[in-house]
């Protein structure tokens, strides 16, 4: 296995506890700069990434404190800025500008972890901007209303000490397909749902689950975790927030 694969399948994910140890000015502009490699639709760079250092900040926008976070958005701005100094009108194509810009951002935020990963640095991505008020968050971070949305934040940082387990990923029926889709059979769910119940294969968020009174792990997981439950309200306002910055249309904010 070569150092860049020994990277990527070092990755992991450090939940809230990070030490006080700092990253680096270098290390952050090294992280950045290979950020901005990322693929990107029509070599646009439909994204602006924002620099935590506060870590009250971080703690009431982010939910997680680490040395740094970047706060990932989709942004057409400064795209939008530049069609104007030319003459050119310019209107971010409504859900295809937001499944591109995305894609750029997403490219770009994981390409940073990867990044910091090569530097000893540890992360945690996380979607906690969306169960926040977003209204007050676009006001802290004076995001604009127009062209531009919070898609991720990434914590960067050392951990206060290592992890127990590093969780694994699945790599077989269900994940990969060959020639085409396959749906996965019963017996490859049940065995899928055995693989999350085994300690030793490190699938699972959490390894208490049998403590809270559960059959299996994934019994858990729908139960208690998944986002299928999210507010309705939170729901409404996150089309209204994508809506008002033009990636939706507003009929479709007011189911």
């Amino acid at each position: 296995m070569n150092e860049t694969l020994r990277t990527i399948h070092t990755l992991r994910s450090i939940h809230g506890d990070f030490s006080e140890r700092e990253i680096t000015a270098e290390d952050l502009t090294t992280i950045l700069n290979a950020a901005v490699q990322a693929a990107t639709a029509s070599a646009r760079q439909s994204y602006s990434i924002i620099v935590v250092d506060d870590k009250l900040v971080m703690r009431e926008y982010l939910s997680y404190v680490g040395s740094k976070a970047l706060l990932f958005c989709v942004d057409f701005t400064r795209i939008a800025d530049t069609a104007t100094l030319l003459g050119h009108p310019y209107e971010v194509p409504e859900i295809l500008g937001f499944i591109t810009g995305s894609t750029d951002t997403i490219l770009a935020a994981q390409t940073a972890a990867i990044a910091a990963k090569s530097l000893g640095i540890d992360s945690l991505f996380t979607n906690s901007v969306h169960r926040l008020n977003l209204r007050e968050l676009y006001q802290h971070f004076q995001l604009p209303e127009r062209h531009c949305f919070p898609l991720i934040s990434l914590v960067l940082g050392y951990p206060r000490q290592e992890p127990k387990d590093h969780v694994e990923r699945l790599t077989g029926p269900g994940v990969v397909h060959f020639d085409h889709y396959s749906r996965i059979a019963r017996e490859e769910a049940e065995e899928l749902i055995q693989a999350y119940d085994d300690p030793e294969e490190h699938l699972g968020m959490i390894s208490n689950w049998r403590e809270l009174g559960y059959d299996h792990y994934l019994d858990w997981y729908f139960a208690a975790w998944d986002g299928s439950g999210f507010p309705t309200d939170k729901l409404s306002e996150l089309y209204t927030v994508l809506a008002e910055a033009g990636f939706v249309r507003k009929a479709m904010a007011s189911r």
